[in-house]
């Protein structure tokens, strides 16, 4: 959501601008910047949406919606990230996160340009099979071949079905369970070297990129943000 001053950034090929009162849709795995387009400087907020809750609305029964233009106009949608961004301090409750995700899911469908295709009974029982033992192994190595014996369906197919229902790869979903793990490890005082090894990382290298990447900042950044320390 911008809030204040013009927002800049590059994204799918094309410079944007946004300017408050709009709300930016900036889809997994794509590849973008920010910064503030005038001196004035910018205010923003902004929240990550797991696309598996926006799935779940209609209970994975359809591709997820995509907004080709990020700079979207939308009163509703931009009522709903507010009911669970306008306070920092405390997190929404439950019934209040439902509703937001829900309105949430309803506004990125009307704003896709093309209608939401169907996903067969099978391509659906084969991506949530993936999803589940992704999340259940997430700090183990997993091969191809084993989501190939699990789902039934070859690898590609399986590539493809999986963006289609949960908007992003296997890889870069296991990636992402793991950096939650990590986080969580991080969280209770758990050294960087000991989290790297714990959460499925190969090395403290290995894991200090793929959270620099998803996140903006090193591990080390992060923990002192939420420590307080500077």
């Amino acid at each position: 959501m911008t809030l204040h001053g013009v927002q800049t950034f590059r994204y799918r090929g094309s410079e944007r601008f946004s300017n408050p009162g709009n709300v930016i849709v900036l889809h997994p795995d794509e590849v973008h910047d920010g910064a503030a387009g005038t001196a004035d400087g910018l205010i923003y907020r902004m929240i990550y949406v797991p696309p598996e809750l926006i799935g779940a609305v209609d209970g994975h029964g359809s591709a997820l919606p995509f907004v080709s233009d990020p700079i979207v106009a939308d009163a509703g949608l931009w009522q709903a990230l507010a009911d669970i961004l306008g306070d920092l301090d405390r997190e929404p409750d439950d019934l209040v996160l439902d509703d937001a995700v829900m309105r949430i899911a309803a506004g990125l469908s009307q704003q896709a340009s093309m209608p939401r295709k169907a996903m067969t009974a099978m391509a659906r029982t084969a991506v949530l099979s993936a999803r589940d033992f992704l999340e259940d192994n997430s700090t183990e190595a997993v091969r191809s071949e084993d989501l190939e014996v699990i789902t039934g369906i070859d690898r590609y197919e399986l590539a493809r079905q999986f963006r289609r229902l949960l908007g992003t790869s296997p890889h870069r979903y296991l990636v992402m369970r793991r950096l939650e793990q990590a986080k969580r490890l991080m969280s209770i005082g758990t050294g960087l070297a000991e989290t790297a090894a714990a959460a499925g990382f190969s090395d403290q290298a290995h894991f200090t990129r793929h959270f620099r990447k998803a996140f903006g900042m090193t591990p080390g950044r992060w923990n002192d943000l939420r420590s307080g320390s500077r």
